[in-house]
């Protein structure tokens, strides 16, 4: 069994071609168990292919990857036992309630219709489990999507797009569920257009460009590595500086208010994620 640090996913190479297109242009990286990994990019930039390829919804043109030691195409029975997925469509049967849902997808993985029941109070649904889900806000189908996805109690769960057009508080509860399946040991591969959230949830990220990965790190490092270092230095006088870090003419002023004991307040800005992206990939999301 994959024990958290070791590679849940290790990916080397892959490609996937459609015609002369490359949807996907030989990207490699790894995944550690227990790990919330991001993969981010624009529309088109191959992040759903990746997850197709990974899934065994679509057959690699070349390259290999594995999960759990498991080639995903000639061990694909081996491995989708212990994954599952939630895609941007909210596919659910909105004629039934909450909890038939849940029941039909227990049955469908031979699993006992108590863990339906587990998982609505994961998502805080219970209260509404007997409505019709045609009733439920976009925020509610969403929780159930994963409640569905938590089924056969994945030990890596692949996220497309959690939380886009979702309300602040329905994106809050789906962040603070990816926490805590992270805490309890399953792998989470998140794709994401929001920068804020991938900086909150992901102990590392990847920014794809044209099918191609063209970085992979911590979110705090890209962010030193590539963003815009600057402060904030409020004067005596009440005037306010805005100091880029980088530059060494600036922070020679700096040194000298300093000296001459100008400066009130200093306040820092790192760089964010959205100008890493920028930087990298040459147009914001």
């Amino acid at each position: 069994m994959t024990q958290r640090g070791e590679p849940m996913i290790v990916v080397e190479r892959l490609e996937k071609h459609y015609g002369p297109t490359r949807a996907v242009d030989g990207v490699s990286f790894s995944v550690a168990a227990g790990e919330v990994f991001g993969l981010l990019g624009h529309n088109g930039a191959g992040k759903t292919t990746t997850i197709r390829m990974l899934t065994g919804r679509t057959r690699p043109s070349a390259g290999r990857a594995r999960i759990a030691g498991h080639d995903i195409v000639s061990d694909l029975h081996a491995i989708k036992p212990i994954i599952n997925l939630v895609f941007e469509d909210q596919n659910l049967y909105e004629r039934l309630s909450g909890r038939e849902n849940l029941h039909f997808f227990c049955d469908l993985y031979a699993v006992p219709r108590v863990r339906a029941a587990e998982l609505l109070d994961i998502v805080g649904l219970t209260e509404a489990a007997g409505r019709k889900v045609k009733t439920y806000s976009t925020g509610m189908k969403q929780r159930l999507l994963i409640a569905r996805s938590l089924v056969n109690q994945p030990r890596l769960l692949f996220l497309d797009e959690p939380t886009r057009g979702l309300d602040p508080v329905s994106a809050r509860d789906i962040r603070e569920i990816v926490r805590q399946l992270s805490a309890a040991g399953t792998t989470v591969f998140l794709t994401t257009h929001y920068m804020d959230e991938a900086d909150e949830l992901c102990q590392r990220v990847a920014f794809l460009s044209q099918g191609k990965i063209v970085a992979l790190d911590a979110p705090r490092e890209l962010k030193l590595r590539y963003g815009q270092r600057s402060s904030t230095v409020l004067l005596d006088d009440r005037v306010e500086h805005t100091v880029d870090l980088h530059d060494p003419i600036a922070a020679t002023h700096l040194q000298e208010w300093m000296q001459a004991g100008r400066v009130l307040t200093i306040h820092s800005h790192e760089g964010t994620l959205e100008d890493v992206f920028i930087a990298l990939a040459g147009r914001p999301l």
